[in-house]
C-alpha cells in the first residue's frame, strides 16, 4: 500500500487534537504576524536614528574641518611672512623690535 506525501501529512494531523491544532496554527500566525510588525518598526527606528544622527553630527563634522583648515592657512601665512620658526610658535631670534638672546652665564 503505497502513501503520497500529503496522505501522510493528514494521517498526521489526525494524530493530535483540533484544539492543539488551532493553537499551534495561531501560534505559527501571530509570530509571523509580529516578526512583519517587528521589522517594520526597526526600519522606522534606524531611519528616525540615522537622520538625527546626521543632522547633528555632521555640521559638526564640517566646521571642525574649516576650523582646521582656517589654522592651516593662518600658520602658514605666518610661515611665508616670518620665516619657518613662526608657523611653529616660535620667534625668529633677528626679529626686528626684539632683543637679542642671552648667553647663558656659567
Amino acid at each position: 500500500m503505497d502513501e503520497t506525501i500529503v496522505e501522510r501529512l493528514v494521517g498526521l494531523t489526525e494524530m493530535f487534537p483540533e484544539g492543539l491544532r488551532n493553537f499551534c496554527s495561531q501560534a505559527v500566525s501571530l509570530s509571523g504576524k509580529y516578526t512583519v510588525q517587528g521589522y517594520g518598526l526597526t526600519r522606522n527606528l534606524l531611519w528616525v536614528a540615522t537622520s538625527a544622527a546626521t543632522l547633528l553630527v555632521l555640521p559638526v563634522v564640517f566646521e571642525k574641518e574649516r576650523a582646521q583648515h582656517q589654522e592651516q592657512q593662518r600658520q602658514q601665512e605666518r610661515q611665508i611672512l616670518l620665516g619657518p620658526n613662526a608657523a611653529m610658535g616660535g620667534s625668529s631670534p633677528m626679529m626686528p623690535g626684539m632683543m637679542p638672546p642671552m648667553p647663558p652665564t656659567s
